[in-house]
Order: structure tokens, then C-alpha cells, then sequence
């Protein structure tokens, strides 16, 4: 069942979103070559609870850290290390918080660095796809507009949307209702109502778009090791417009 939130439930949800957005502008600062992601978990960790709120990853369903640490190939789930980032790397870096029993949920990436053209134009073309997305979250709108208005914009741009993860409805529990997909004909799936709140999330492969999870049973990479880019916004359907509730 897709809930509707009240104007309590969204105020909650507002300041969880904040906290997440003000620690991804943390971890932007402080992402450099030499850095661990170990390190950017422990700032972000640090972070959250100094905001009066939890971090939502650590132990749900086991994960062992506060964010999600992507490498380069790995699209989603990596697990914080002693791994050292390089110059030339990208990083995807996903968290979320809990404030008083509601969830905000938030991914960039990150180039460390330089790095090349192209896998600065994978980053922009996939922030960019969740921008289109976030613009088809009002009323009277059906789902998977957002799910076309994502894959159109980055089909066009010669890469690839990930299939086998999703975006989400979010709010007294991460992942709730509807699932939400980064490719699909427009027009389907339910229609949007002021007030349901979304999780957008799109994965972008620089190749293909098949996926495989490593045997630490949660990192996924793309198959054929070319990089990967994830944006993600917490957002609330709007009558008119959508409102981000993970933007700073």
C-alpha cells in the first residue's frame, strides 16, 4: 500500500532529508585522493548523530556502516574500507538518516580529482536524468513517467539505466511502497497523489546495464567493470511541483 504523508509526517521527513543533504556537502569536502572510505563513514556517522538523529543504514538487514561507498565500478552497497580513493576515481556515495522514527535518503558522486571527460559526462547525464525524473513527481502523473522521462534522457546519451535496482517509496520505513523504476513505458503503474514520497534513485552505467553482486554479498558492480554514477533525492509529489526534501 502506497501511504500519504501528513503535514507532520513531511516535517519530519524534511529535517531527516536535511541532515542527509548536509552530510553529502560533508563528504564532498572532504573526499580527496588518499582518503578512506572508512574515514567518510566515520564523518558521516559522526554527523548524523550530532543532528539528533541515527544513521539508517548501519544493521539494516546487517550492513556494517552508516553510507554506502561505491567505487568506480561498483554501482551500489559498497561497503566502507581501508580502501585508499585515487586520483582519477569516482565515488558513490549513498546515506541515510532517521529523525524520530522518519527516513531521508540521499546518493551523489563524486569524481576525485581529475578525471576524464567522459566519466565526468556519465556523472552529469546521470544527475541530470534525476533532475527529469524529479519533474514528472506531481499529481495526476502516473509512476513510470518518472521511470521514462530517466531511461529516455540517458539512452539518448549512449549509456545505460541498471534494471535490477530501483528507486522506492520511503517514509516510517526505508523502503516502502511503490518500487520505483529508472526505465519503463510512460503512463503505467499508480497515479501520483500529492503527499506519497519517493526515493528517485537512478544507477547509470558508462556500459552495459547487467550487474552482479560480489561475494561479500553486497557490492554490485557492472559486469563489465566499466564505472557507474547514482543520484538520488528523497521527494515529496506535489499537486504542481515536486519538493526535494534531501536538497541543502
Amino acid at each position: 500500500m502506497i501511504t500519504i504523508k501528513s503535514e507532520r509526517e513531511l516535517a519530519l521527513m524534511r529535517y531527516a532529508g536535511r541532515v542527509v543533504a548536509e552530510v553529502l556537502q560533508e563528504l564532498k569536502a572532504a573526499i580527496r585522493p588518499g582518503i578512506t572510505t572508512l574515514e567518510l563513514d566515520r564523518i558521516a556517522e559522526r554527523y548524523i548523530k550530532k543532528a539528533n538523529c541515527q544513521p539508517a543504514f548501519k544493521g539494516y538487514h546487517g550492513f556494517p556502516a552508516s553510507i554506502c561507498a561505491s567505487i568506480n565500478e561498483q554501482v551500489v552497497h559498497g561497503i566502507p574500507s581501508l580502501r585508499r580513493l585515487l586520483a582519477g576515481d569516482i565515488v558513490s556515495i549513498d546515506v541515510g538518516a532517521v529523525y524520530q522514527g522518519y527516513f531521508g535518503d540521499a546518493a551523489a558522486t563524486f569524481p576525485v580529482g581529475h578525471v576524464s571527460e567522459e566519466t565526468m559526462r556519465l556523472i552529469y547525464v546521470t544527475e541530470q536524468s534525476l533532475q527529469l525524473g524529479i519533474t514528472q513527481a506531481v499529481e495526476g502523473k502516473h509512476l513510470t513517467d518518472i521511470s521514462h522521462a530517466v531511461q529516455e534522457y540517458v539512452e539518448e546519451n549512449g549509456f545505460s539505466v541498471v534494471r535490477n535496482y530501483v528507486g522506492h517509496g520511503i517514509g516510517n520505513q526505508m523502503h516502502e511502497e511503490p518500487q520505483v523504476p529508472n526505465f519503463g513505458k510512460p503512463g503505467r503503474g499508480p497515479r501520483l497523489q500529492a503527499g506519497m514520497v519517493l526515493a528517485i534513485e537512478p544507477m547509470v552505467n558508462a556500459g552495459t546495464w547487467h550487474v552482479e553482486t560480489l561475494q561479500d554479498n553486497w557490492t554490485v558492480v557492472t559486469l563489465d567493470r566499466k564505472c557507474s554514477a547514482h543520484f538520488e533525492h528523497t521527494v515529496a509529489v506535489g499537486k504542481e511541483k515536486a519538493e526535494i526534501l534531501t536538497a541543502l
